[in-house]
């Protein structure tokens, strides 16, 4: 499985992806450097990617990555959403689940909207 790697000036998270198209794409699509969307549980941000909707829900784990096609967007869950009505992360509409990141989620919580972030490929 392929990692990459998202990185702030002072943290890094790796992030294993799973074998979607959409996390193939995305990491076709690497590097890049965004500003992220904090959304209650959830960071977001567009990526250059366009691919349609797999294996899509809206309840996600805590860690785990995904594609929002409707956004052309790439979401990271840590936590309850504006739209969660339990305790698990929920997505706004469906999402393509790509991967999960390998630990870290506190600091990654922490991040405040608009932090700059560079998603990378790991060899």
């Amino acid at each position: 499985m392929d990692r990459i790697l998202l990185r702030t000036r002072y943290d890094r998270w790796e992030i294993e992806l799973n074998d979607t198209l959409a996390a193939f794409k995305l990491y076709e699509a690497l590097p890049l450097e965004r500003e992220i969307n904090v959304w209650g549980g959830e960071i977001y941000f567009a990526v250059p990617v366009e691919c349609k909707l797999e294996n899509g829900r809206k309840i996600m784990e805590e860690g785990e990555v995904a594609f929002w096609p409707e956004g052309n967007a790439l979401c990271i869950f840590f936590g309850r959403t504006p739209v969660s009505t339990t305790s698990r992360p929920e997505a706004y509409s469906p999402v393509t689940p790509v991967g999960r990141v390998l630990g870290g989620l506190d600091a990654l919580a922490a991040l405040p909207d608009r932090t700059r972030v560079t998603l990378e490929r790991l060899d």
